[in-house]
């Protein structure tokens, strides 16, 4: 049997100080690894291994880049809209019981963040 320890999207940039200020501001993920060309963020929290394949997204929405759940989805929502991000789908209590809203991170990856509700 094989244990997937860890599974990391990988985004294509040209410009990683622009991407590592938009994931720490927005998610608080530290830099666990810098080598000036790859630059890698992590959160403190053990994170569920996952990988979801779909053909849409939800409620019609494309199907996202990387999805993030996080605790409170109101307060990245938040500080989204004072970064000026942008926003395609906004913040929607889904049927599915998760509150979400999708965004583009300055790569142009669709970033479905969200939060399940209690």
């Amino acid at each position: 049997m094989v244990v997937v320890k860890r599974i990391v999207p990988n985004i294509a940039a040209s410009r990683l100080d622009e991407i590592d200020a938009f994931y720490q501001a927005l998610f608080d993920l530290d830099t666990v690894m810098d080598h000036g060309w790859i630059v890698t963020k992590a959160s403190k929290a053990k994170a569920v291994v996952q990988l979801s394949i779909a053909t849409e997204g939800g409620s019609g929405t494309p199907v996202p880049d990387i999805s993030i759940e996080v605790d409170d989805v109101d307060a990245v929502y938040q500080r989204a809209m004072e970064r000026g991000c942008a926003i395609t789908y906004p913040l929607t209590d889904e049927d599915w019981g998760v509150r979400r809203f999708y965004l583009k991170d300055p790569a142009g990856k669709l970033l479905n963040v969200l939060s399940h509700q209690s």
